[in-house]
């Protein structure tokens, strides 16, 4: 069972890592540092928003609308902060 924690630990930290990866990469193609007519540019926002875009959608819907301002990530990165705590405090009952 320490196994399956431990993979679903890592999933959870992937997961935070492409959400992280998405937003620095919002920043850098909204300041004009990524040009989006690159092709690989391109393949990593459409791979990332086809990735996050699902687990955005249903939050987004519950969100109040804010003008430029996208909320969505950070819910999701403090509900996945709150999903590791959760199971790293309950480990010890599964193991």
């Amino acid at each position: 069972m320490g196994s399956l924690i431990q993979i679903v630990l890592l999933l959870l930290d992937v997961l935070w890592y492409f959400i992280l990866a998405q937003i620095i990469m919002s920043w850098l193609i909204n300041f004009g540092v990524l040009n989006v007519r690159q092709q690989i540019v391109i393949q990593i926002w459409h791979s990332l928003n086809s990735i996050l875009e699902p687990i955005y959608r249903p939050i987004r819907k519950f969100l109040p609308a804010t003008s430029g301002l996208d909320l969505a990530p950070l819910v999701v990165i403090i509900g996945l902060s709150v999903i590791r705590i959760i199971i790293l405090n309950n480990a010890i009952y599964f193991v």
